[in-house]
């Protein structure tokens, strides 16, 4: 039986070629010539993509911004103040347990829910 020998043939056209001594450097330390670049990448990314990802927060943060009570009771109306208290006041006078239920007009072409 044949003894195959470990250490393939490279021919002489091969031996000087960048390729060829980058595996063999490869072989002989494989974390400074693959793991090292592989890690230093992972780095620098993170580094680099951390402004981008802030530039994304900053940008909603500009969009969705807190209001103050006032602004909050005046979304929407012509300017007339609120007053909490003159509400409950206005609420409190109305009669409640008089009422009677109207239906809403629908669009043209919707279903109105009557059998």
């Amino acid at each position: 039986m044949a003894v195959f020998p470990t250490k393939k043939f490279r021919g002489a056209g091969d031996t000087n070629t960048f390729a060829a001594r980058y595996r063999a450097l490869m072989a002989r330390h494989p974390f400074l010539l693959f793991g090292l670049p592989f890690m230093s990448i992972i780095v620098a990314g993170s580094f680099v993509l951390t402004p981008a990802t802030a530039v994304r927060y900053e940008k909603h943060d500009r969009r969705v911004r807190q209001m103050t009570r006032e602004e909050e009771l005046g979304v929407g109306k012509s300017g007339r103040r609120v007053n909490i208290k003159d509400e409950y006041y206005r609420l409190a006078a109305k009669d409640i347990d008089n009422w009677e239920q109207k239906r809403v007009k629908r669009l043209p072409g919707e279903h109105d829910g009557v059998l």
